[in-house]
């Protein structure tokens, strides 16, 4: 009465789990596919309306009005002025921190930040075909107002011929607006 039953189930080893165990098929194991594929696309969504609603907002818009380069005699350079227009569409006030300009033309792409206004009559002296094409200069750390528009020369220097600045491929403006992302103008 009181004998063992010697058919009992060996204590369970893990280091002995029967392959059919181990690898058993994935629908007994995977959750289903429709509540996966709803949780991804709810996740993907609200990942959308967030970037969309805290995604970099312009502050300024504008155009390049017009450029004007004359040659550097013996250099190989031009001196250009670039005019432009630019607004603050930006609900509070922006101060402009610098203005450079880039060329791209076949020789490659020049970029070089605009010239302090304080030397404008120095440039203006030396090159007097550049005097009917400079404006007011844009001057560093301008505060503009909301809605507030500035236009105004850059003067720029670069590294290749006027020939090559005239049939350039395409001219740019980089605003850099303290507290602000860059903006391009073209």
């Amino acid at each position: 009465m009181g004998s063992a039953n010697p058919k009992r189930d060996p204590e369970y080893d893990a280091g002995h789990v029967p392959m059919t165990e181990e690898l058993d098929d994935a629908r007994h194991t995977m959750p289903s596919v429709a509540p996966v594929a709803i949780a991804l696309v709810l996740v993907a969504v609200a990942i959308g309306v967030a970037a969309y609603v805290f995604r970099a907002k312009p502050v300024v818009s504008g155009k390049i009005d017009n450029a004007y380069a004359v040659t550097v005699p013996r250099q190989n350079t031009v001196l250009a002025a670039v005019n432009v227009t630019f607004k603050n569409v930006h609900d509070k006030p922006i101060t402009l921190r610098s203005v450079s300009v880039t060329l791209n033309s076949d020789d490659g792409e020049h970029t070089d930040d605009g010239a302090s206004v304080a030397d404008f009559p120095r440039y203006v002296q030396a090159y007097p075909e550049l005097a009917q094409h400079v404006t007011q200069g844009i001057a560093r750390e301008t505060r503009l107002a909301p809605g507030q528009e500035l236009s105004g020369t850059v003067i720029v220097s670069f590294p290749v011929t006027k020939e090559k600045f005239d049939a350039r491929r395409d001219l740019s403006a980089n605003l850099s607006v303290f507290d602000h992302r860059p903006v391009e103008i073209r």
